[in-house]
C-alpha cells in the first residue's frame, strides 16, 4: 500500500519538485535539431549535483527486473517510438522527431520524478496532436486524483479520453508511489475500471504518467533496455509527482 507522508516530508518533496521543474525547463530550452542526446544527460546531471541532490535514475535497477543492468545515466531520452528508458548517446536529434525527457532526483532522502515530450523543430500535425492529447490526459488524471476516488478512477479517465481521441494507451507501463524510494506501491495504471483499486487518501504522494501511442498499445523491449511500441508508432509521455493535500491533488513538480 502507498505510504502516507507527513506534512514535513511533503514540504521536502515539494522543494525537491520545484528544483526538478527548473532543471527540466533548462533541458527543454536545449532541445533542437543537431543536439546529441548525451549532451542533455550531461547537463541534467550537472544541474542536479549543483543543487546538492543526486540523480534518481543513475545506477538504478528496476524493482521488477533485478537481473537487468543498472541504468547508466541521469536522464532518460526516448525518441519517436521509444516510450521510456531511452539511453542518452551519440544519437543526434533530428528535425521532425519527438523526444521524451524523463528525470528524477533525490535530496534529503526523498525522490521526485517528472517527464515531458517535446517537438524537435517542426513536426507533423498528428505528432503534435499526440503530444497535446497526452498532456491533456495528465491533466485529467490529476483532476481525478482526489480523496473519495480510487486509482481505478484515475486510470479510467485517461483510458476513456485517449481512446476517444483515437490513441493507444500503453497498458504495461504505469505510474507509481514515490518517496524514500523511487518506486513505491501502488502501480498506477493508465487504464482501468471506476471505483476499483486503492482509495486515494490525504498524505499520499505518487507519480501519474500517461503514455500514449499513435498506433497499438503493445510494447517490446530493445537490446539496450528501453521500451518501444511494438508497431513502431510514435509515443508520448508526460509525468508529474503529485501530493494529496486537503482532499485534492497538488502538483509538486512545477515551478
Amino acid at each position: 500500500m502507498i505510504k502516507i507522508k507527513s506534512e514535513k516530508e511533503i514540504k521536502v518533496m515539494a522543494a525537491n519538485g520545484r528544483i526538478l521543474a527548473r532543471i527540466m525547463e533548462e533541458l527543454k530550452k536545449m532541445v533542437r535539431p543537431g543536439l546529441k542526446t548525451k549532451e542533455l544527460d550531461e547537463v541534467a546531471e550537472k544541474l542536479i549535483l549543483k543543487e546538492g541532490a543526486k540523480p534518481s535514475f543513475k545506477n538504478y535497477r528496476g524493482v521488477d527486473d533485478l537481473h537487468a543492468k543498472p541504468f547508466p545515466n541521469s536522464l532518460c531520452v526516448s525518441l519517436n517510438e521509444e516510450i521510456v528508458h531511452g539511453l542518452p548517446s551519440e544519437r543526434v536529434l533530428k528535425e521532425g522527431e519527438i523526444v521524451s525527457l524523463d528525470l528524477g532526483l533525490v535530496r534529503y532522502g526523498f525522490h521526485v520524478d517528472m517527464a515531458i515530450t517535446l517537438a524537435i523543430g517542426t513536426i507533423s500535425p498528428e505528432a503534435a496532436r499526440l503530444i497535446r492529447i497526452t498532456k491533456k490526459c495528465l491533466k485529467l488524471a490529476i483532476k481525478k486524483a482526489k480523496v473519495g476516488n480510487t486509482f481505478g478512477d484515475v486510470g479510467n479517465a485517461v483510458e476513456r479520453y485517449a481512446e476517444s481521441q483515437g490513441f493507444g494507451v500503453i497498458r504495461e507501463l504505469c505510474g507509481h508511489g514515490i518517496g524514500r524510494e523511487l518506486h513505491e506501491e501502488p502501480q498506477i495504471l493508465n487504464c482501468g475500471k471506476r471505483k476499483t483499486g486503492p482509495k486515494i487518501k490525504n498524505g499520499m504522494v505518487f507519480c501519474l504518467e500517461p503514455m500514449l501511442s499513435l498506433g497499438d498499445w503493445q510494447i517490446k523491449r530493445s537490446a539496450n533496455g528501453s521500451y518501444l511500441t511494438r508497431d513502431h508508432s510514435l509515443s508520448a509521455h508526460f509525468e508529474h509527482t503529485i501530493a494529496i493535500i486537503n482532499d485534492r491533488a497538488i502538483v509538486l513538480t512545477e515551478i
